[in-house]
């Protein structure tokens, strides 16, 4: 049977469509996602992880703690019923959004960015992948090792086992925060000086 004009142009219509459809469910979350992001990166300049932990004060140790806070954010809105996974995608999309912006502020090229937010992405989905199966196994010493292979790049780590009690509070304060709250963009960290016992910094 012969395809018709007509029935091309269908197809295409339906396509065009379904693919309207998927924007349109991701801009609904795009604000929502921005708003979360925003948490994330936040909780992750907490003074406390780069004086009393030793996380290093550069563009990578500050990139490992907003990928850590946005991979725990992320580990949890995956695992919730819808929205949980559209809103993931909505925080993922909204980080590397910003990468590329920061990249282009500090005045990579063109040709660089696209390689550099690669190299970014690879890096977040390989420590997240690590993180996540660290929190899942029951050897608590592996989520420290993992920090300290990726924080501190396998050196000398004494803030690593404080990282990893840090994490592992946040894992589980945000497995307790309910899906409304975070659907509407609110999501709460906790402050690191507080689950570590220090008070509030000065």
């Amino acid at each position: 049977m012969h395809e018709t004009v007509s029935d091309r142009t269908g197809r295409r219509a339906k396509r065009g469509a379904v693919t309207l459809l998927g924007m349109l469910k991701r801009n609904r979350h795009e604000r929502t996602g921005f708003e979360l992001y925003g948490a994330a990166v936040a909780a992750a300049r907490d003074p406390v992880f780069y004086t009393s932990l030793g996380v290093p004060d550069t563009l990578d140790g500050r990139f490992d703690l907003v990928g850590l806070h946005v991979g725990l954010l992320i580990r949890h809105l995956r695992r919730r019923p819808a929205p949980g996974p559209a809103l993931a995608q909505a925080v993922f999309d909204a980080m590397f959004n910003d990468m590329d912006v920061n990249l282009r502020e500090m005045g990579v090229g063109d040709l660089s960015v696209g390689k550099r937010v690669r190299a970014m992405w690879e890096a977040f989905h390989g420590r997240a992948a690590a993180y996540e199966a660290a929190l899942d196994d029951p050897d608590a010493t592996k989520l420290e090792a993992a920090l300290a292979r990726n924080v501190w790049r396998g050196g000398l780590a004494a803030g690593a086992a404080a990282l990893a009690a840090v994490v592992r509070a946040q894992d589980a304060a945000l497995a307790a925060q309910p899906l409304d709250a975070l659907a509407a963009g609110t999501v709460r960290f906790l402050s690191a000086a507080d689950v570590l016992g220090q008070g509030a910094p000065a």
